[in-house]
């Protein structure tokens, strides 16, 4: 076994649409706390709709604010369906580990070990785990918009020259963790999406999730909405299933964090949330993991936001690798941010609090925002309980 494997529109007439609970009793007190926190962000940001789910040691609790289209004054509720970004990513680790579980890799493994187009090129030195890190030496943030078609995409990544030495730098990447996902795909012999609703949604009960939205939900998949409330929904790319294209529910995406901070259903399942948790490679105070960001205890506000600040994801930084990874913690914090031209997202467990935080909103607005929201919420849940 590897040593890293462990086993609203707020203003106008959505302002008046009031905010809906569901899965537990209704608690006014909570209901307040978010609402203290929520209605005032979703005014600062000309937020159309925004849906927030709260787990408090094993309790979940849903609320929906404002718009899911503006035009048809249609509700945010709790079929609406998201776009979440990268927050994609978390699914994609998630699988990627679950495949090493049924060893049809290793991690540790040379990413053109798995992908015979890649042999001969820089990758025959870029491991898996780079590719789920962002440490393959600068991969870049997007693919160049001129490439279409798998063809194009692996010509792309033989003709590539890393700027860095492999697991010497982070540069946050869609391509990166993309290219992870196309490989596990391929060793496990079914598309990415086949492959994700078999071996991540169904044992965890996720009914509401896609990467391709059916006709039957197209009534419940909101509309995004740029600075001039425009419509927008996200664009087909390359890879985009497998770094940003996943659509949700609040309430699966919940159910999906629940099960990395609670546990999950089977032993290949919960061993691959395990690997997803450690921290890998170490940049300031954030420690990387597959998808996930992690921080010790006790993690500050400040510490959060400069971890997600624009010169942290657009910009090549030098890590340190931990070895051996970081295991699987029970304090600190681990959160992941998500958006599209439309949408604005963020998730965050706080493990050793049992509290897992979901926030969807169909604008996108700054990282520090979000940040700050979700840690004003767990902050009023640990006065209040």
């Amino acid at each position: 076994m590897p040593a890293h494997l462990f086993t609203a529109f707020a203003l106008g007439a959505a302002a008046l649409l009031p905010a809906t609970l569901a899965h537990a009793e209704p608690d006014t007190r909570l209901a307040a706390q978010v609402d203290d926190v929520i209605r005032p962000l979703m005014a600062e940001y000309r937020i159309p709709g925004m849906a927030v789910g709260l787990s408090v040691d094993g309790e979940q609790h849903l609320f929906y604010y404002g718009l899911a289209d503006l035009e048809a004054s249609r509700a945010v509720d709790e079929r609406t369906l998201f776009e979440l970004g990268s927050i994609s990513k978390l699914y994609t680790a998630t699988l990627a580990a679950y495949a090493e579980t049924q060893d049809v890799f290793a991690l540790d493994d040379a990413a053109s070990r798995h992908l015979a187009a890649l042999a001969g090129s820089a990758f025959d030195d870029i491991s898996l785990l780079e590719l789920a890190t962002y440490t393959a030496g600068g991969l870049p943030l997007q693919f160049p918009e001129t490439l279409e078609g798998d063809e194009a995409m692996l010509e792309y990544f033989r003709d590539w020259r890393p700027d860095f030495a492999p697991g010497t730098h982070r540069l946050y990447s869609n391509p990166s963790i993309g290219l992870l996902g196309y490989i596990t795909a391929e060793r496990l012999a079914q598309p990415f999406d086949e492959a994700m609703a078999e071996h991540v949604f169904a044992p965890l009960g996720i009914e509401h999730s896609f990467f391709d939205v059916p006709a039957d939900e197209r009534e419940h998949y909101a509309y995004g909405y740029s600075a001039s409330d425009a419509p927008l929904r996200v664009n087909p790319g390359l890879l985009d299933a497998q770094a940003y294209g996943l659509k949700a529910t609040a309430s699966d995406v919940l159910r999906f964090l629940e099960a990395h901070r609670a546990g999950a259903p089977t032993a290949p399942l919960q061993a691959a949330m395990n690997t997803t948790q450690a921290g890998y490679f170490a940049l300031g105070d954030m420690a990387q993991g597959l998808g996930w960001e992690r921080y010790a205890a006790p993690a500050t506000l400040e510490q959060l936001t400069a971890g997600s600040a624009l010169e942290v994801v657009l910009e090549p930084n030098a890590v340190e690798r931990r070895a051996p990874p970081l295991p699987p913690s029970t304090a600190g914090w681990l959160h992941k941010t998500g958006a599209t031209n439309g949408f604005g997202n963020y998730v965050a467990i706080a493990p050793d609090e049992r509290i897992s935080v979901v926030l969807l909103a169909n604008r996108n607005y700054p990282n520090a925002a979000r940040i700050e929201a979700a840690y004003r919420l767990v902050e009023g849940m640990r006065a209040a309980w």
